[in-house]
């Protein structure tokens, strides 16, 4: 933590040399071309009462929805067609379930169309057993954020679950040799340096091959609404992050995450310059996205796919990076079978 610490204070020109060292790392270890992994929310249902997320189950705010099987095909079909992403995240609230076998018959679908193209899937702890049926029907990875490596913290915010449930989920995916993502929130109320620093060193304990982090934002329909982000005086403090997490998991896929927009209009464009290397743009159908709003102004929730897909084109043009080709697997060689493909 010592060697940490110092570079989440640092400001001025030292910052600025982060920021470029971090930039350099990644186009050393992931290249230019930034691979695409688009993003269907394919249910806004959940059981759980986290206490920051918009769609937690107590909120009557949101109109509950869970697309069909036929309906996630039609929107995988349309990301496909788009021509851009490599990869297609199903992402839900956690709402474990009869719902576990219909997700594992939607992965063998999507397979059996568009076998090349990479399906992450993030719905949440589940059990091992599980995670082994939906790799066996075609899942590829599981994006599973553990938000707060400080126990006391993540029991306070997430009623229904304890940190060593989820790290034991995180376990179980990575021994199934299944690509695995973790990652956490910059800013959580009640978070301090020495848990962000923690946070950063819990990731590169884990090496995950994906690595998504991005700032709270407090959601007024939500018990911690009216408490700031903890760094909310210095918003430097979200890509330094960024820029630390690239320096000790070089080999990471780190995506320039939503969040980032919403509090900054060229928030990932910047996250991509200091150490990100993905893009995920939604790929959810346009009159569901805004019953899916984790957090208030989230980006895109007025564009289809393929105005999407134009935009993601038009952002990676400007900061003269190309869409890499291909599902972007992991980059580690330890990683299984999908390694460096």
């Amino acid at each position: 933590m010592e060697d940490i610490l110092p570079l989440l204070r640092v400001t001025g020109a030292d910052l600025a040399a982060l920021y470029a060292q971090a930039d350099a790392v990644r186009r050393a270890h992931c290249g230019e071309a930034v691979p695409i992994r688009a993003i269907i929310e394919f249910s806004n249902q959940c059981t759980n009462d986290c206490l920051y997320c918009g769609i937690r189950a107590s909120n009557p705010v949101p109109r509950r929805y869970r697309m069909t099987p036929a309906e996630i095909l039609a929107a995988v079909r349309q990301v496909a067609g788009a021509g851009v992403a490599g990869t297609v995240v199903l992402q839900s609230g956690e709402a474990p379930g009869a719902g576990d076998d219909q997700i594992a018959a939607i992965l063998h679908d999507i397979k059996a169309v568009f076998p090349d193209l990479a399906i992450t899937l993030s719905v949440g702890n589940r059990s091992r057993a599980t995670y082994a049926t939906w790799q066996a029907a075609g899942m590829d990875r599981y994006l599973l954020r553990f938000e707060t490596s400080d126990p006391d913290l993540f029991a306070r915010l997430h009623p229904a679950c304890t940190l060593a449930e989820r790290l034991q989920c995180l376990h179980d995916l990575q021994d199934l040799g299944v690509q695995t993502g973790g990652g956490f929130m910059i800013g959580l109320p009640g978070e301090t340096m020495e848990i962000l620093a923690a946070n950063l060193l819990l990731c590169r304990e884990f090496d995950f091959d994906m690595i998504g982090i991005g700032p709270f934002i407090p959601n007024p329909e939500t018990p911690i609404g009216e408490q700031p982000n903890a760094y909310a005086d210095d918003p430097d403090m979200f890509f330094r992050a960024i820029a630390v997490l690239r320096l000790v998991n070089p080999r990471a896929h780190i995506p320039a995450t939503t969040a980032f927009d919403a509090w900054f209009s060229n928030g990932r464009d910047l996250a991509l310059q200091r150490g990100a290397n993905v893009f995920m743009p939604n790929a959810t159908p346009g009159p569901l996205r805004q019953d899916y709003q984790l957090y208030p102004g989230k980006p895109c929730i007025d564009e289809d796919a393929f105005a999407c897909a134009r935009c993601v084109q038009a952002r990676l043009r400007a900061l003269g990076r190309p869409v890499a080709a291909g599902p972007g697997h992991s980059l580690k060689t330890s990683k299984g079978s999908h390694s460096d493909s």
